[in-house]
């Protein structure tokens, strides 16, 4: 079964730059990574510094990968401690 997250996160003023000028790494880094078959973080326009996140992995292997990855990249340090309100499904324990 796949495993789909899908929400937003929110960045503080004083971290949109750095945050910003990660994310185009992040994402194509990530769209390349085995069992990934969607990802998209959007900035609502009517809201900066407000994230829309859609993320699609293949299975519970790929999106774990992915997020040991992420978090050991740049764009772990860029985006820690930030307020996440993501929904996880097709993820088993």
């Amino acid at each position: 079964m796949g495993v789909i997250l899908s929400g937003h996160f929110e960045v503080p003023a004083d971290r949109l730059d750095a945050l910003r000028a990660a994310l185009p790494a992040h994402i194509r880094l990530t769209r390349a990574e085995p069992g990934c078959l969607a990802f998209d973080i959007i900035e609502d326009p009517a809201r900066p510094g407000r994230f829309e996140v859609y993320e699609e992995f293949i299975d519970a292997d790929a999106f774990r990968a992915h997020q040991r990855r992420a978090d050991a990249a740049p764009w772990g340090r860029v985006s820690l401690g930030l307020t996440r309100h993501y929904t996880v499904t097709g993820l088993t324990p």
